[in-house]
């Protein structure tokens, strides 16, 4: 998987940085930085990313907002909808949702792969980060209906879908690399890497194989976040680490997420969570962004993010169905 997260090579962990716990003999891991607060966030990078003035909006309890946040994602979804009973679908099916690709765009969907048989249809498409899960299956199926409908082939959808979210990562792949992240790290002394390892955490109880019930259809909804700290300022407190790792369980719960595998490190942040399925990549990373900033005090994050999907079958599974259509 690499160090670096989505399409932008930017890295998410600096092997050997100088400022890395225990990289200095010299530095005592875990000790606070001259002029830090009491959540143990230096005076330098609280200055440079200290709460605005009232008359700010971020004053209105939002400390990161999507419009001024450079995002990176991945994010692929994968719509599945079968005919009433009784019912099949029509032989142009493909030919209309590749017809269909220009208004799906304007949704934020670009079309990928369909297939389709007679018994079901099967459309990939890549998204932007503003686009949940139900928004999204609403949007293809309804866009896919009216434009059979339209070419004298009406199909009637039945009410249940099946939503997957997918990438080139697998489900194995993207928890053992939140789980290893300790140990890859160049931690010089021993004694923090020890440390470090409280602040990952793997729910076993959480299976990201099994598909979240709704009354709409079976949605499996993977994504993978990471958080990057401003200037790449490592904490090395025990305490703010915990304060992060705590929080980052907390509000999973509180938004209706499940936290697979939680990974705190110096300087950013994974997580492998099963998201709800009303709310966008962006609305997670989000919430995430601004509950973590207020854990710390203050804005700690960089004005950006990565979200990528994955399943417990990768890509390829799709691109071989797709292809024989």
């Amino acid at each position: 998987m690499g160090d670096s997260f989505g399409g932008s090579g930017r890295s998410v962990s600096r092997p050997g940085d100088t400022r890395s716990p225990g990289a200095n003999p010299g530095r005592v891991p875990g000790a606070t930085s001259p002029g830090a607060n009491a959540l143990g966030v230096p005076a330098t990078l609280r200055h440079r990313t200290q709460r605005p003035k009232a008359n700010d909006p971020w004053s209105q309890g939002s400390l990161y907002t999507a419009h001024n946040l450079r995002p990176a994602f991945s994010l692929h979804y994968d719509w599945t909808g079968w005919p009433t009973s009784g019912t099949t679908l029509p032989l142009q099916t493909v030919a209309v949702a590749r017809e269909t690709a220009p208004l799906w765009e304007n949704d934020g969907l670009h079309l990928l792969k369909p297939h389709a048989t007679a018994g079901k249809v099967q459309i990939l498409f890549s998204v932007t980060p503003q686009v949940c899960p139900t928004l999204f299956c609403q949007r293809v199926k309804g866009r896919l209906q009216h434009a059979l409908r339209k070419c004298g082939a009406p199909v009637n959808f039945s009410r249940k879908v099946s939503f997957r979210s997918l990438g080139e990562n697998t489900s194995e792949v993207v928890e053992n690399y939140i789980r290893g992240q300790v140990g890859k790290a160049d931690f010089a002394d021993p004694r923090f890497r020890e440390t470090m390892r409280r602040f990952t955490v793997v729910s076993d109880d959480v299976r990201l194989a099994d598909p979240s019930e709704s009354n709409s259809g079976r949605y499996w909804y993977n994504l993978h976040l990471v958080l990057v700290v401003a200037e790449r300022y490592r904490f090395t407190d025990p305490e703010q680490l915990g304060r992060f790792r705590d929080a980052a369980l907390a509000m999973a719960t509180e938004s209706g997420h499940r936290m697979a595998a939680l990974s705190v490190m110096p300087d950013h942040v994974h997580m492998a969570l099963r998201g709800s399925i009303e709310q966008s990549p962006e609305e997670i990373a989000l919430a995430f962004q601004n509950g973590l900033a207020r854990a710390a005090g203050c804005r700690v994050w960089q004005d950006g993010y990565y979200a990528g999907t994955f399943s417990e079958y990768d890509l390829n599974v799709i691109r071989r169905i797709a292809g024989q259509s």
